[in-house]
Formats: structure tokens, C-alpha cells, sequence
């Protein structure tokens, strides 16, 4: 089960580091008056587990700052996944989590 583990953080890595990288080349798109990544594109990213990834590339690149479709949805994205994540964990190592019940 511990590669299992390796295997997710490996996931979120790699989709964190995409979508960061898609936050930075829309901005740069956006300003050269380029043809632009799609919003749903954006959040469909943040929503397969890149939210973090998208709320740094956010903030560095000042991008979507002013939608709250983008200020306020990335962070219950990302709440929702840490919930679910948590959720799961404490189901399948409830002694990891005893000292709370």
C-alpha cells in the first residue's frame, strides 16, 4: 500500500507543476493577445488535483485574481480535496487518528 502512496504524491506533482505551468502561459498568452487557455481548462486542472499548483500560479503570475469564479472556486477546490484526502485516511488508519475519538 505505501507505493500506492508514492504513486499519488507523484500524480499531484506532476498535475500541481501543470497546472502552475498553464497559469503562467495563459498570462503570458493574455498579454501578447494570444490565443488563451480556456477558463473550464484552468479549473478542470485545479478540480483532477492541481488546485495548489493553481492558487501559486495565481498569485506569482497575478492571473484571474479578479474573477471570483478563480478566488473563490480554488480554495473550495482545494478544501474539498483535503477533506476527501483526510476523509479517506482517517477510514483506512483510524489509529493514526485515535487521540481524536
Amino acid at each position: 500500500m505505501k507505493q500506492g502512496w508514492y504513486l499519488i504524491a507523484f500524480y499531484l506533482l506532476v498535475v500541481n507543476c501543470f497546472a502552475f505551468f498553464l497559469y503562467g502561459l495563459d498570462k503570458y498568452k493574455a498579454k501578447k493577445q494570444l490565443w488563451r487557455v480556456s477558463e473550464k481548462f484552468l479549473l478542470l486542472t485545479a478540480i483532477i488535483g492541481g488546485s495548489v499548483g493553481a492558487l501559486f500560479g495565481m498569485r506569482v503570475f497575478h492571473h484571474k485574481t479578479l474573477h471570483k469564479k478563480f478566488t473563490v472556486g480554488l480554495p473550495v477546490i482545494l478544501a474539498l480535496q483535503i477533506s476527501l484526502v483526510l476523509f479517506f485516511w482517517i477510514r483506512t488508519d483510524s489509529a493514526l487518528f485515535s487521540f481524536l475519538f
